[in-house]
């Protein structure tokens, strides 16, 4: 049975188990689980005994190293299966219970591992050296041991290492507060949908209202949603501060002369990679300020406001997607990544990596998850609609980076940074739009598509981008000794808005209390990511449509780097250099040539 059109959400039990994940590919059974995390637990103690022998051989170092990253496969284990039994089904008390345990043993874990680092670093570097010239299998953590070596000025002692590790909990605690208020005690009124109807508004109901044709409905959703904020920005100010005072906290105990390098140092990224995007975004906002010009013209507004933003500028375009359908339409449009990767996709379809459908208690939105031994699954709440059918290519793409990083590295290289995160997502949504405009004749629905792909760079390039800024500024003011009150958190945010949205946006009052429902602004530092990884996708997919075959081999190379070098390194190999400012001037020419296509048709079929 399939479910998404069903009147009431199905509970987890009724859905059709073609259309869920396979996590017995992880786990066969809770005692399986329960079994592994018993084992991890028991062996934590043995990390006590290695403390002060890595320095004395080159197989006492290799044997610690191997032991740790055993260990460490089988918790990331422990934790996945948890974590997506519960996002599953939230309702159920088991998984619950499970995802938490699992937390925990996380923290014990890294404290158990927390002496190695230090140790390690205490170790010559010319010992090092001789360690890895005799030792061939130890020759396997030669970047790693690179990786750390660079890090030697911002490790600490072995105890100084173990009390950070305790406290991991604490430092998470903003993010954690942030999330039981904005999720669970954050109250909505009512409002009244587009047929009159009184609709308790949610996270979830919020865009679906902001689309609406009717304007008073975006309007009266928009007032709604922030009125509930501005009773608790007080608290949201101080859980933000406490937030960023610990980011700095840590950068200054690390020894980084500020927050925002300590943060992209983890990636070897240059704080230049970060101020370039804002700077260059900076030089484009008049292009931007044209979309937002071309949007007040074509929904007939003497005024556009912010709730005006979401709603689809091409109306009565019916474009519906199946399920199949989406599958479908999505391999078809990778096709110019070759038939390997093409395998892959469709063994993602056959092997029920993808949860499907929304059922009680499923956690929303979509993502990739997965570790080294399982399959890369994605998790779904799909509707039929042209916006899904984006977030399954979206999550594709997540997916078959982590299968090729798996399948070609070992454990300690498998995973990728956050930098290159969102690079394959991207370049995936990328292809597919260059597909739906090739083999669409009909006017309309091209430019539904084109205007998909501005929203996407609204909101993933120019929007991030602001947020990016935001966060900058606000570490900056904690740094200079400033408190980030409501008052001078929203009075900042509000003039960026005015910056980046232009002379032809009416930037209401209410969105200067924006920052207070922006979850990542607790990941430190994690969005300008989204931007350019965005910026790296789109240059990236231009080079494979345009030169095929080599520039697929360097992307599929990409792919299979996992973290084997620094992710610069690996995106330059694939043939973009995020250290200049090109990548995202590309893409913002990307932009402007979209915007222009799209003024052209909408002139001749928008009247």
């Amino acid at each position: 049975m399939t479910t998404q059109n069903q009147n009431r959400l199905p509970k987890r039990s009724e859905v059709d188990q073609a259309h869920t994940w396979d996590l017995t590919l992880v786990f066969k059974s809770d005692q399986e689980w329960e079994d592994t995390f018993q084992y991890v637990r028991g062996s934590l103690p043995k990390f006590k005994e290695l403390e002060g022998t890595l320095g004395s051989s080159a197989d006492a170092l290799f044997q610690a190293l191997t032991l740790r990253d055993e260990i460490a496969q089988k918790a990331r284990k422990v934790y996945l299966y948890a974590h997506l039994k519960k996002d599953q089904d939230s309702t159920n008390s088991t998984y619950v219970g499970l995802e938490d345990r699992a937390k925990s043993l996380n923290v014990d874990t890294l404290s158990a591992f927390s002496f190695i680092e230090p140790e390690i670093l205490s170790i010559s570097e010319d010992t090092l050296h001789s360690f890895l010239d005799s030792h061939e299998d130890l020759k396997l953590y030669k970047q790693h041991l690179s990786e750390m070596t660079r890090n030697r000025d911002h490790v600490l002692s072995s105890a100084e290492e173990a009390i950070i590790a305790q406290v991991g909990d604490l430092a998470g605690a903003p993010a954690t507060i942030f999330s039981m208020i904005n999720n669970a005690d954050m109250k909505f009124p009512s409002v009244k949908d587009e047929n009159g109807e009184e609709k308790e508004l949610t996270h979830g109901r919020y865009i679906t209202f902001m689309e609406s044709e009717k304007r008073e409905v975006r309007e009266e959703a928009f007032k709604a949603m922030y009125s509930s904020y501005r009773k608790q920005k007080n608290t949201l100010a101080a859980t933000l501060n406490a937030k960023v005072k610990g980011d700095i906290f840590y950068a200054k105990v690390r020894k980084y002369p500020s927050a925002l390098e300590a943060a992209v140092h983890k990636d070897n990224v240059p704080v230049a990679v970060y101020t370039n995007l804002i700077d260059t975004m900076h030089e484009y906002l008049p292009v931007f300020h044209r979309y937002v010009s071309l949007r007040k013209k074509l929904l007939k507004l003497d005024e556009l406001n912010l709730f005006d933003v979401y709603v689809p500028l091409v109306k009565d375009t019916d474009i519906k997607y199946s399920y199949e359908d989406a599958k479908k339409v999505v391999k078809e449009s990778l096709h110019p990544l070759g038939e390997n990767y093409l395998e892959v996709v469709e063994e993602a379809y056959q092997n029920r990596w993808i949860d499907v459908y929304e059922n009680e208690g499923k956690r929303s939105g979509a993502y990739s998850s997965g570790t080294f031994g399982t399959p890369p699954y994605i998790l779904l709440n799909y509707q039929e609609n042209l916006d899904n059918v984006y977030t399954l290519t979206h999550e594709m793409g997540h997916s078959a980076h982590s299968y090729y990083s798996r399948a070609e590295q070992p454990f300690i290289y498998s995973g990728y940074s956050i930098f290159v995160a969102e690079v394959a997502s991207t370049l995936n949504e990328a292809l597919l739009t260059d597909h739906l405009l090739k083999q669409s004749d009909d006017p309309k629905k091209k430019l539904y598509i084109l205007n998909h792909l501005l929203d996407s760079f609204r909101a993933t390039v120019f929007r991030q981008t602001m947020f990016a800024e935001f966060e900058m500024l606000i570490h900056n003011l904690v740094e200079q000794g400033q408190a980030l009150t409501a008052e001078t958190l929203s009075k900042l945010y509000y003039d960026l808005n005015v910056k980046y949205f232009g002379p032809d946006m009416v930037v209401d009052q209410d969105i200067e209390l924006e920052w207070s429902r922006i979850p990542h602004f607790y990941y430190n530092f994690y969005v300008y990511k989204y931007a350019t990884g965005f910026a790296a996708a789109t240059a990236l997919s231009k080079q494979i449509l345009e030169e095929g075959q080599p520039a697929v081999d360097r992307f599929l190379s990409f792919l299979k780097s996992g973290s084997s070098d620094y992710p610069i390194e690996v995106l330059k190999k694939a043939g973009v250099d995020m250290t200049s400012p090109e990548p995202i001037r590309q893409a913002l020419e990307v932009f402007e040539d979209t915007l222009n296509q799209f003024e052209e048709l909408a002139e001749q079929h928008l009247k």
